[in-house]
C-alpha cells in the first residue's frame, strides 16, 4: 500500500510540476521564517539557564516615582536587611557596568574590555567553572582578580597564573583563579575584581543609588516580604532621619518632598527580557521585538499553509475520479485520509529540507542583523523542528484529506463534482484571508518606515556633526580636571580644531546621574545632572531660551550658578525662574539661564528635567570626566584626527589606544533597534507578497483552466477578449477589496499599540492604507489579467471538437 501511495505521489508531481514547486517554495519560506524566529527565541531565553541558583536569586530595584526606576541601590540597605530579617541567605553588590582598562604582567600590556567588579559572594550567585583556583575563596582577599580563560591565555599563555601579580588601575592585584562561563549569562566578564569593596566602605552611610544588588533568598516565596522590609528600612533609617534634621514630622516631610521610594524585587530568571531598567552590564533583550518577530513568522507560515490548503482543495477537482474509483473498489474513508496526509508529509519534508538550506545560507546575514551568533544545532532545536514539522503536516494535511475523502462516489463518477460550490467557497475564503494578511504587512511596512524616518529626521535639539568624544582615562594620583585643562590648551592649538570642552556625561549613552531638586513647596523633582566645562552647550548648538550660558568670566558660575531645561522649569511651576534660588544636592543655587529641550537619550525616551552646571560645582563630577569633546573642521578632518592621535599616544596616554566616536553616529545607535524593525518588516513584507503572488497565480490558473470549455463557447458566440478579461478578473478584484477592509482593522490597532512605545511619534494617516490598496490591487490585476489573457488565446476547436 505504501509503495502504491508513493507511486501516486510521484505521478502527481510529474503532472503538476509548477503547482508543486510553488507549494514547496511557499512552505519552505514560511518554515524558514519560523526557524529563524525560533533560533532567536531560544537564544534570548538561554541566558543563565545553566545557573542552578537562578530560581532563588532576586534583583533589587527602586521605584522613585514618576516613571523613574533605578536599577541601583545604596550600600547601606542589604546589610541592614540581612541583620534584621530572616529572609536573606546571601547578597552581592556589584557595579552595573564593565570597565575597559589595561592589565600589565611582566612588562606585557593587554587591554581588557569587560572588567567587572563585585563583592566576594559573586561566584556563589554565578557559579562559573573554575579551571584554576577556588570559586569560594577567589575574591575573599583585598585586591584580588580572576580572569576568564581567554584573557588568562592572552596574559599568561598556558601557565597557571594563580598567585601571580598584575597591575590594574595603577594598583597591584593578585590573580586568584581562572574561570570558564558555562553558557550565556547577563554577566560575561573578561575579568572580575573585588575593588568595589573600597567604594562600598566609602558609601556605607550614604543613601545614594550607586550599586547593583542581588539577593539569594531562603524561600523564593518571601520576595514580597523582602520588598516591604526594604521599604520599612528606607523610611526608618533615611526618611525619618531627614525629617528630624529638617525639624519636621514624617508626614510633613513626605508632603513636602514626595513619597518615599518603593522597592521592586524582581525574580532573576528570565528578567533580562522583562525589565527596561536593568543592573547587569550585558543589557536587556528586546522582548517586544522578539514577540513581533515570532508573531509575524507564525503569520507568514499560516499564509503558506493557507496557500497549500487552497491549492490542495483546488487540485482535488482533478483527483475526484481517482477517489471515486478507489472507493468503488473498497478503499475506506480512513485509508483515503491517510494517503493524502502521507502525500502532505512528503511535500512538507521537501519544504523542510529546502527551508533548512535557506536558513543555513542566510544565517550569517541574520546574525549580522541581530548581532547574534546563532547556529543550526542543539537538541532543543531538533525537537522543536520535529514539532514544527508535525504541526504543519496536521494543520495542512488533515483538512484537505477529509475534504477529499468526503466526495460522493456517484456525483464524482458522473462528473458533477465540478458544479459543487463547497470547495469554491472554501478557496475564496482563504484567498480573502491571504489578501488581508498581505494588506496588514504592506500597511505595517509603510507605517514602520514612516516612524523610523521621523526619528532619523527629527530635530534633536543639538548638533552632533563634527563633534568627537575622545576616551579620557583617569590616572592614579593625578587630578582629572587639571589634566584635562592642560590637554585642552594643547589641543586648541591644532589646525582644524574649532572648540574643546568636556563633560561628566555622554549623550546617546545609557549613562545617567539623577538627583533631587526642590523649589518652594513643589514636591521633589528628579533631574538629570549634567556637569561640563564652559562652552560645552554652545559647542553642541543647544539653544538658549532665556538668560545666559555659564562663562569663565564669572567665578560664581563655577560655584553656585546653574541652568535648567524647559522641562525642569515646567516641573517647578515657575514662569520666570531666572535669578530664582533652588535647592539641589542640599545646597542653594541660582538659576541664570534656561536652555531649549534636547534629546539626551534616544527618541524612545521622554526628555527628562535637566540641570546644567560647571564641573567644579560638584566634587563628584571632577573625577568623572571620561571623555574630552572636540569640534573639528570638516576641512582636512582626517589630517586633524591623525595629528590628535599622534599627540595623544605620545603626550597623554601611551598605554591605551586613541579611541573616539562622533556624537551624531553615537546617538544614531540609540534607535538602531527600530531601524532593524523597519528592515525586518520590509523584508517580511516582500516575503508575504511573494507567497501571496504564488498562491494567487496558482489558484487563478486552476480556476481559469476549469473554464476553458466555457471560454471556447463564449469566443464561438463572439465574445471579445476585453469582455472575457473583465469577466475572468472581476471576482478577484472583489476578493481583494474584501480582504483589504478586513486587513486594515488589525493593522490599525496593532500599529497604534506599537507607536505608543514612542514618546515622539507620527500619526497614522490615510496614505499607508491608500498605498496598500493600490499596490495590492495592482498586483492582483497584473497576475490575474496575465493569466486570463493567456487563457483567452485557447484553441476553440481543441475544446469543442467533441461537442
Amino acid at each position: 500500500m505504501l509503495q502504491n501511495w508513493i507511486n501516486i505521489f510521484i505521478y502527481q508531481l510529474k503532472h503538476n510540476k509548477l503547482f508543486t514547486a510553488l507549494n514547496i517554495l511557499g512552505l519552505s519560506i514560511g518554515i524558514a521564517g519560523l526557524i529563524f524566529a525560533t533560533l532567536y527565541w531560544n537564544d534570548e531565553y538561554s541566558y543563565d539557564k545553566w545557573n542552578p541558583e537562578r530560581d532563588k536569586t532576586f534583583i533589587v530595584m527602586n521605584n522613585v516615582g514618576k516613571g523613574n526606576i533605578f536599577a541601583t541601590n545604596s550600600a547601606i540597605t542589604a546589610p541592614l536587611l540581612k541583620s534584621s530579617t530572616p529572609y536573606v541567605e546571601n547578597y552581592c553588590y556589584f557595579n552595573d557596568y564593565y570597565t575597559k582598562e589595561t592589565v600589565q604582567y611582566n612588562g606585557k600590556i593587554e587591554i581588557v574590555d569587560k572588567i567587572f567588579s563585585a563583592q566576594k559572594s559573586f561566584f556563589s550567585f554565578f557559579p562559573y567553572e573554575f579551571k584554576y583556583g577556588n570559586a569560594k575563596t577567589a575574591l575573599q582577599e583585598p585586591q584580588s582578580i580572576v580572569f576568564s580563560e581567554e584573557t588568562a591565555f592572552q596574559l599568561f599563555k598556558n601557565e597557571n597564573p594563580v598567585g601571580k601579580q598584575v597591575k590594574y588601575a595603577d594598583k597591584m592585584y593578585v590573580v586568584r583563579g581562572v574561570y570558564k562561563i558555562p553558557g550565556k549569562s547577563v554577566v560575561m566578564p573578561s575579568a572580575v575584581t573585588n575593588s568595589i569593596e573600597e567604594d562600598l566602605e566609602k558609601h556605607k552611610d550614604h543613601w545614594g543609588f550607586n550599586f547593583g544588588l542581588i539577593l539569594k533568598l531562603k524561600n523564593k516565596s518571601d520576595a514580597g516580604f523582602v520588598a516591604k522590609s526594604l521599604d520599612k528600612i528606607f523610611i526608618e533609617k533615611n526618611y525619618k532621619r531627614q525629617a528630624r534634621n529638617e525639624g519636621m514630622t514624617l508626614e510633613l516631610f513626605i508632603k513636602t518632598y514626595g513619597e518615599p521610594l518603593k522597592t521592586i524585587v524582581v525574580p532573576f530568571e528570565n528578567s533580562r527580557l522583562h525589565n527596561e531598567s536593568y543592573p547587569f552590564p550585558e543589557g536587556t533583550g528586546n522582548l517586544q521585538f522578539l514577540r513581533i518577530l515570532m508573531g509575524l513568522s507564525i503569520v507568514i507560515l499560516l499564509l503558506s499553509i493557507v496557500n497549500y490548503i487552497n491549492l490542495a482543495t483546488a487540485n482535488a477537482i482533478k483527483r475526484a475520479k481517482e477517489v471515486g474509483v478507489r472507493k468503488i473498489i473498497g478503499a475506506t474513508k480512513g485509508q483515503i485520509v491517510l494517503q493524502f496526509i502521507f502525500e502532505t508529509a512528503l511535500t512538507m519534508l521537501f519544504a523542510l529540507l529546502l527551508a533548512l538550506v535557506i536558513v543555513e545560507v542566510s544565517l550569517p546575514f541574520y546574525n549580522q542583523f541581530l548581532n547574534k551568533e546563532l547556529v543550526l544545532i542543539g537538541s532543543q532545536f531538533y525537537l522543536q523542528l520535529v514539532v514544527i514539522f508535525i504541526l504543519v503536516v496536521i494543520v495542512s494535511g488533515v483538512f484537505p484529506a477529509i475534504y477529499i475523502s468526503n466526495f460522493e462516489v456517484l456525483n464524482v463518477l458522473k462528473g458533477n463534482f465540478s458544479h459543487s460550490k463547497n470547495g469554491l467557497w472554501l478557496r475564496n475564503t482563504m484567498l480573502v484571508l491571504q489578501f488581508s494578511i498581505a494588506v496588514f504587512f504592506i500597511i505595517g511596512s509603510i507605517v514602520v518606515y514612516q516612524q523610523v524616518q521621523f526619528m532619523v529626521e527629527k530635530d534633536l535639539g543639538f548638533n552632533g556633526s563634527q563633534i568627537m568624544n575622545i576616551t579620557f582615562r583617569a590616572q592614579k594620583d593625578k587630578e582629572q580636571f587639571k589634566r584635562y585643562q592642560t590637554i585642552k590648551e594643547e589641543i586648541k592649538k591644532f589646525k582644524g580644531v574649532e572648540a574643546v570642552s568636556a563633560g561628566a556625561f555622554a549623550i546617546g549613552e545609557n549613562w545617567s546621574s539623577k538627583g533631587g531638586l526642590h523649589y518652594k513647596s513643589i514636591p521633589e523633582v528628579l533631574v538629570q545632572q549634567l556637569g561640563s566645562d564652559f562652552g560645552m552647550l554652545e559647542m553642541l548648538g543647544v539653544k538658549l531660551v532665556k538668560g545666559r550660558f555659564l562663562t569663565e568670566k564669572l567665578a560664581s558660575d563655577t560655584i553656585s550658578n546653574v541652568l535648567l531645561n524647559e522641562v525642569a522649569v515646567k516641573k517647578i511651576n515657575e514662569k520666570n525662574p531666572l535669578d530664582k534660588i533652588i535647592d539641589w544636592q542640599g545646597q542653594k543655587y541660582k538659576v541664570v539661564g534656561i536652555v531649549k529641550d534636547f534629546h539626551y537619550y534616544g527618541l524612545d525616551y521622554e526628555i527628562s528635567p535637566m540641570i546644567f552646571f560647571h564641573i567644579n560645582t560638584q566634587k563628584w563630577t571632577q573625577g568623572n570626566i571620561g571623555s574630552i569633546t572636540v569640534k573639528v573642521s570638516p576641512k582636512d578632518m582626517p589630517q586633524t584626527i591623525s595629528a590628535l592621535k599622534t599627540y595623544w599616544s605620545k603626550k597623554v596616554d601611551s598605554e591605551y589606544p586613541f579611541e573616539y566616536n562622533f556624537l551624531d553616529k553615537n546617538f544614531a545607535k540609540t534607535f538602531k533597534k527600530y531601524e532593524d524593525q523597519r528592515n525586518l518588516f520590509a523584508l517580511l513584507n516582500v516575503v508575504v507578497i511573494l507567497i501571496a503572488v504564488f498562491g494567487l497565480f496558482a489558484l487563478a490558473s486552476f480556476s481559469m483552466e476549469r473554464r476553458l470549455k466555457e471560454i471556447a463557447i463564449r469566443k464561438t458566440l463572439g465574445a471579445e477578449t476585453n469582455t472575457l478579461l473583465k469577466e475572468l478578473s472581476k471576482q478577484y478584484v472583489v476578493f481583494c477589496i474584501i480582504g483589504f477592509f478586513i486587513g486594515i482593522v488589525p493593522a490599525y490597532f496593532l500599529l497604534q499599540k506599537w507607536l505608543k512605545n514612542f514618546p515622539f511619534r507620527i500619526d497614522i494617516t490615510l496614505l499607508p492604507f491608500i498605498l496598500a490598496f493600490v499596490s495590492l490591487l495592482f498586483l492582483t490585476l497584473t497576475i490575474v489579467l496575465l493569466k486570463a489573457y493567456q487563457v483567452t488565446k485557447v484553441d476553440v476547436l481543441k475544446y469543442l471538437k467533441y461537442e
